[in-house]
């Protein structure tokens, strides 16, 4: 979201309007989709609080697991968001600000509902390095992102939310190198995002890695090679065979 206003990136610029997000959620209600992750990226990158009123509103329409991110700085605001009804929080930029955000909430809502997201980039000449970057991908941490995941584990998150810049939005398939070195550095469960482009997309990553998160935006919301907006998701049988056809 930016601005009360659902947005889809392409390398996390390049900013294209879908709809109204409450309007997008009650589709995705019809659609049985199986958890839905919100980031409000305005927050982040002009240094806003939550939009509290939203959330709530998204919290009471949203009947699947809801994660909302963006904005979260103080242990007060991942306490508010939680008592809207929201059952995981998405921590990001916040991190830098205050460390102590992870094992706070961790420590007072449990580790299930605590989720990192971790933008990473590839960097260097040979752009070979991934690197961490922060407040919607503006900012270059320098941190190693499996290290770094690996500290926030330590510290009580339940979940790393990895999220590929240099995929994101192009339909293209996921940056399969970065999830297999991040699924090797930690023990909790991973989502990522930024790529896919088919459901086939989705079928590599199961045979591959088996218990994963699977997200994405742009193959949710587009429909060919226009970009049509059309919010879609597969259903029940369509499912089956990603999970069980390999």
């Amino acid at each position: 979201m930016r601005e009360e206003g659902l947005v889809k990136t392409i390398n996390f610029e390049n900013e294209k309007y879908i709809g109204d997000p409450l309007n997008t959620l009650k589709i995705f209600n019809e659609k049985e989709v199986d958890e839905i992750i919100i980031l409000d990226i305005g927050c982040s990158r002009h240094h806003k609080q939550p939009n509290f009123e939203l959330i709530s509103k998204l919290a009471a329409e949203c009947r699947m697991p809801l994660c909302y991110g963006g904005g979260i700085k103080e242990i007060q605001d991942v306490e508010r968001i939680i008592n809207l009804g929201v059952e995981k929080i998405a921590l990001n930029s916040g991190l830098f600000d205050n460390p102590k955000l992870v094992g706070e909430s961790a420590h007072k809502f449990g580790s299930q509902s605590v989720a990192v997201v971790i933008d990473v980039k590839k960097t260097g000449f040979l752009r070979k390095n991934f690197q961490v970057f922060k407040t919607h991908g503006t900012v270059n941490t320098q941190l190693n992102p499996f290290e770094f995941a690996k500290q926030l584990e330590d510290q009580g998150a339940g979940e790393i939310v990895l999220q590929s810049i240099d995929n994101d939005g192009l339909l293209t398939g996921y940056d399969l190198e970065l999830i297999e070195q991040m699924h090797s550095s930690v023990n909790i469960p991973i989502t990522v995002i930024g790529g896919a482009g088919s459901y086939e997309d989705f079928r590599k990553l199961i045979n591959k890695f088996k218990i994963i998160g699977i997200g994405a935006g742009s193959v949710f919301v587009f429909k060919g090679k226009y970009r049509a907006v059309l919010i879609q998701y597969p259903e029940k049988v369509e499912k089956n065979k990603i999970y069980f056809n390999n």
